[in-house]
């Protein structure tokens, strides 16, 4: 069987395939990303001395990598003695797979597919930080429907995508509601049902779809299921063990970088996405408005008193309370948060 889309992927995890997938990515280079090999201008090492690491990112290039782009346009790598070969994402990018073809030693991913692909099939992978301290994903509705809580979506349709209803089932277990009591309905990741009020909320990203209902028109609101009790981070900093192991130094490097570019871009979240509108965001349909509501929306998500990328002990706990109660059982030891201790 061929995978061709992350979307398939994510649904065969649901259903419990990821061993067959991972197999199968593994051995299709036709499933890899554009390289954008890049390092700064900047550079304060000789090409000689650079360590060439490449990174793959979970999707298209948008405001979810920002930080990255700045810490490679700013030379903020290259400082570490990084030649960052960045892999874009997209529909037909597994980042496990680069993972475990070995195409790239660190990517990010989301920590239901890593911890699934550890625990069932034996994957050599550590998860050794996280972007988004928040995972961004929640209900949107529009702002005349008065859906603010999961109490309101009782006796409302909503949609949502195959791969996360157990999540949203799980959420309204959490808040004492019987998941029947609410009409859930497949979806597309397509606001148009909503704008046409053909359904009544659906489960999307929070950090850009309002913004999309916006352009239509339509003022929208959203929560997340995080904040009711489905405690899962996203876009996970993920490592093959090999990597640990031979590369550690590297990999701390890459994290120290990184978050310094995270922290340039909150100094000011307009400013990046006005100047990467000709370059990074290039060829993607999106305009640097939404790139910037994106990077506006996501920086309370991402952002964290000890640093970005940190994991505490009590997150990483209500991660795997949360995974386990849709039937994805890890454990503490799959996550390392000492190379964190290091930058």
């Amino acid at each position: 069987m061929e995978y061709t889309d992350r979307r398939t992927f994510l649904k065969t995890i649901a259903m419990g395939g990821v061993g067959a997938f991972l197999m199968a990515a593994c051995g299709d280079s036709s499933s890899s990303s554009p390289t954008a090999s890049s390092a700064s201008s900047g550079s304060t090492s000789s090409a000689a001395e650079m360590r060439q690491l490449a990174f793959q990112a979970a999707w298209i290039n948008d405001a979810e990598f920002i930080g990255y782009f700045i810490g490679i346009d700013n030379g903020y790598y290259s400082d570490e003695g990084l030649e960052i070969d960045y892999l874009s994402g997209g529909p037909d990018v597994i980042p496990e797979s680069s993972l475990l073809s070995g195409r790239a030693p660190i990517a990010l991913t989301t920590p239901d597919t890593t911890i699934k692909a550890i625990s069932e099939d034996g994957a050599k992978l550590k998860i050794i930080g996280t972007q988004f301290q928040k995972n961004p994903i929640g209900v949107v509705s529009l702002v005349e429907s008065g859906i603010n809580s999961p109490q309101d979506l009782v006796g409302k349709t909503l949609a949502v995508p195959p791969v996360n209803t157990l999540s949203v089932e799980a959420m309204f277990r959490l808040n004492d509601i019987d998941p029947a009591d609410v009409n859930i309905v497949p979806y597309q990741f397509d606001p148009t049902p909503l704008i046409k009020r053909e359904i009544d909320a659906s489960l999307d990203f929070t950090v850009n779809v309002p913004f999309s209902i916006r352009e239509a028109g339509e003022e929208a609101t959203s929560f997340l299921l995080y904040d009711y009790g489905f405690t899962t981070y996203n876009d996970t900093v993920v490592v093959t063990e090999e990597a640990l192991n031979e590369r550690r130094d590297d990999l701390v490097k890459f994290l120290r970088a990184s978050r310094r570019g995270w922290n340039e871009n909150f100094q000011d979240l307009d400013k990046y996405p006005a100047m990467f509108g000709s370059t990074w965001f290039s060829g993607t349909g999106r305009s640097v408005a939404n790139e910037t509501f994106y990077n506006n929306a996501a920086k309370d998500l991402i952002d964290h008193p000890n640093g970005v990328y940190t994991m505490t002990e009590e997150d990483i706990a209500a991660n795997l309370e949360a995974l386990a109660s849709i039937g994805i059982n890890g454990d503490r030891d799959m996550f390392d948060t000492t190379l964190l201790e290091e930058i």
